[in-house]
């Protein structure tokens, strides 16, 4: 008996051990959820920004290269026709050059080209790191979310282990109690035994003795009764 209820609170001792660990474990999975999406949030935050950013950097750059396009292509229509003039009319004086197209600014078209493609790469990569940034989330929340449930059934599992347990406890000790009074009683019958053994010991010679006394009048009645003379029974009790 003695040996079942430590058994029992031993395996409500671990049992409770086991279920605040995973209690602990819950409560910290969910802070990393929480902070997950923190940073998520800061993260995403973060993308949005870049990419207006970029976009609008693009959309800047595309007008003035359309304005840039626009002035060259009226300057160098000018040009046309002027050196179409040219042609007809006399050389240029000495120390002059013929009129031409300025051809920097082909070289600034490009640079800002360049520009746009680079604010376009930037933006292409901060999107491609944001839907990894999510899919990583995700997958996190997923995973974690998973574990919780584990968690939780593995929690409603140890809480029935324990709960049989102290059931078991609270019967075991029920059955402990049952059996000391049973013992006590026990106890108490057997000094009751002791008593009466003791009483008849101390009174068996007296109760001989009457015994014997008892015997004798009877054995002397029985002679009276079977004739033997009255004067000679005196004379025995005399003797």
């Amino acid at each position: 008996m003695l040996a079942k209820i430590e058994d029992l609170e031993s395996t409500i001792k671990t049992v409770s051990e086991a279920i605040a660990v995973i209690k602990s474990e819950i409560a910290e999975l969910s802070n990393q959820i929480k902070r997950a999406g923190e940073d998520r949030k800061l993260q995403n935050k973060e993308f949005q920004m870049t990419v207006a950013d970029q976009r609008a950097t693009q959309k800047l750059l595309v007008q003035a290269v359309n304005v840039l396009n626009s002035y060259y292509s009226k300057k160098a229509a000018a040009a046309a026709l002027l050196q179409k003039g040219e042609q007809t009319g006399p050389p240029p004086p000495p120390g002059f050059k013929s009129y031409s197209n300025n051809q920097g600014g082909a070289g600034v078209t490009g640079l800002l080209m360049q520009i746009i493609n680079d604010a376009k790469a930037m933006e292409a990569e901060a999107i491609h790191a944001e839907q990894d940034g999510q899919n990583m989330y995700e997958g996190f929340v997923s995973r974690s979310n998973k574990s919780l449930a584990q968690k939780n059934k593995d929690i409603v599992h140890k809480s029935k282990v324990k709960a049989k347990a102290e059931a078991g406890l609270v019967q075991a000790h029920d059955d402990k109690d049952a059996v000391l009074l049973e013992l006590e009683q026990l106890s108490n019958y057997n000094a009751q035994l002791h008593g009466s053994c003791d009483f008849i010991t101390k009174n068996f010679e007296i109760r001989q003795t009457a015994r014997k006394e008892e015997m004798d009048a009877l054995k002397q009645a029985k002679a009276i009764l079977s004739g033997a003379k009255f004067t000679d029974f005196l004379q025995e009790m005399a003797a």
